[in-house]
């Protein structure tokens, strides 16, 4: 069951850096890794050929960080401010939990050192294409971004001022 603090929507500026870093596509077509996508990076049922309107494509994109939120709810155990979340959010967004979860920036944040936390982003900059892991440019950008939103006010959650 969801709690209160799971369903709390994003930030705006992860929804915008989501939007920036995936792009709107209103018919399906397969992503750098080979995954059926549609809409601002939605994977879930999305079948070759598919279309969908603007309005869909934010419901689904809505739905998809609101869960992403709630997998970082679930696995950060220390205070965070909105933007940290919402970085957070666009990570486990783009990566999936099982990548926060089982990661070092995951146990650098839960031991509450957030500067080392964010130097943790820049490392997940590849994606396997045909079997061979490759870095690409796009994920370099999208790290960096969700690094310096994940920064951008780190001192106030490290003195446990969250909004909310």
């Amino acid at each position: 069951m969801p709690t209160s603090t799971a369903t709390k929507p994003v930030c705006q500026a992860a929804v915008d850096l989501v939007k920036h870093f995936e792009g709107l596509y209103l018919t399906a077509y397969k992503c750098p890794a080979g995954v059926s996508t549609i809409g601002y990076g939605h994977t879930a049922g999305v079948q070759m050929g598919q279309t969908i309107t603007q309005a869909q494509a934010d419901d689904f994109l809505q739905q998809d960080l609101t869960s992403a939120a709630a997998q970082v709810d679930r696995l950060v155990k220390v205070p965070l401010n909105d933007d940290q979340r919402g970085a957070l959010a666009s990570f486990v967004f783009n990566l999936g939990a099982g990548s926060l979860q089982e990661s070092t920036l995951l146990k650098l944040l839960n031991a509450k050192n957030y500067e080392g936390a964010a130097g943790e982003f820049g490392k997940w900059v590849y994606c396997s294409v045909g079997g061979v892991k490759k870095q690409l440019p796009g994920l370099v950008a999208r790290r960096a971004a969700e690094s310096a939103l994940f920064q951008s006010d780190t001192a106030q959650a490290q003195a446990g001022v969250t909004e909310g």
